[in-house]
Parts: structure tokens; sequence; C-alpha cells
């Protein structure tokens, strides 16, 4: 999981700093498919941003096998320690038959999943940066799937860190990603690999529909 993650500068989400409930979604000007490192955009044959849909919806076409993988989407947002919750509702179009391939375990299934990351987060995983990015407990990695699915996390549960070590083990270094956060995400990938990207078989379409966090 040591590449599932977030580098972007943008528009934080509308949070309430009492509640630190999410307002909408933002826009899709505010999010970017990537991730970035080092240059690199890791989602290949991507466009920057997902397209703007119906009531502040924002979707994107996969990819076809063959033309490219999508790793995450992500978008900025206020530090998450005053948070309990996070909650996904999507929907996934695609024609009957359609398969999703994880890219870089074509025999496992294919997963979509959340994440938040640390600001200034060096990517290398090393020392105190492996707790800079954490992922949702595994009962909350769902194969991809046709379909509206609907998901929600606590912040009191098994999160886990870049090095899969979970937040029990590094207590401080949750918190401490919980009040310096700066990305928010959504992984595609596979159990293992969250966030190293999947393709599909056929046309297909991801659909956020609602992002609350409380």
């Amino acid at each position: 999981m040591k590449r599932s993650a977030f580098a972007f500068a943008i528009p934080a989400l509308c949070l309430a700093a009492a509640s630190v409930a999410v307002a909408e979604i933002p826009a899709a000007a505010q999010w970017d498919i990537g991730p970035w490192v080092r240059g690199r955009n890791y989602s290949v044959g991507m466009p920057a941003h997902p397209a703007p849909g119906a009531n502040g919806s924002v979707s994107f076409a996969f990819p076809v096998a063959g033309s490219g993988e999508v790793d995450a989407m992500t978008t900025a947002v206020h530090p998450l320690g005053g948070a309990q919750q996070l909650t996904m509702r999507y929907r996934i179009d695609a024609p009957a038959g359609t398969r999703f391939v994880p890219s870089e375990n074509p025999d496992q299934t294919a997963t979509v999943s959340l994440y938040f990351q640390r600001a200034r987060d060096t990517w290398t995983a090393k020392g105190k940066y492996a707790s800079y990015r954490w992922y949702v407990p595994a009962r909350a990695v769902i194969p991809l799937a046709p379909g509206e699915h609907t998901v929600t996390v606590r912040f009191d549960e098994r999160w886990t860190n870049v090095n899969g070590q979970p937040n029990s083990s590094d207590p401080a270094g949750f918190r401490a990603a919980l009040r310096d956060t700066s990305q928010l995400g959504i992984a595609f990938g596979s159990m293992g690999r969250r966030s190293h990207g999947v393709y599909a078989t056929g046309p297909a379409r991801f659909t956020l529909l609602d992002l609350d966090i409380r």
C-alpha cells in the first residue's frame, strides 16, 4: 500500500468547525485523479479531474483494459481530529459481464476504499512517515460491482497505515494524522494494494453520489 496517497493542493471540503460535517461533495474541479508522486501520475490514461454530474455528483469512466488504470480520486480536506465517522455513497454503471481488474494483482478482486493523508507526507513510508497515510478497516474495502453502494467507517475502528500496521500500534501517529489531515481519497486497487490501480474489461463509470464526514 506504499503508493496509495495524496499529493494535491486544492480547495478544502466545506467543514463546519464545530461538527466537522461536510456540507456537500466538492465540485469536480476540486478533485484530482492520481496520485501524483514526484512528477508522475499513477492514474495512467485518465483525465486530470472527474466530470460534474447531476445533483452535485462527480464521475469518471474506468479505463478499459490496455488503455490505462485509475488509482485514486482525491480532494483536500480540513483536519479530521473532531470527526467520528465517514460515509461514502456511490454508484457503478456497467453492462452485464463487465469485470474490474486490479492492475498489479489481476487474479484478485478489484476494490474501492477510502483513506486520508497527513500534510507534508514525503511518500517514503519510512519512520514516522509510515503513519502519514491511513486506510479504512478491511471490512470497509468493497469489491467493485455495478449498482449503488454505501459504506460507513468510524474513526475509532481499526485503520491501518502504509505498512499495514493498525492504529493501535501507533495511536500517537494516528491521532497526529487526524489533527493534521490534508487530503481525503477514494482508492482503487485490491485488498492488499488499496490504491495500485484498476481497469475494466468494458465501458464502466464510477459516480460519487454523497460524501459525509461528521
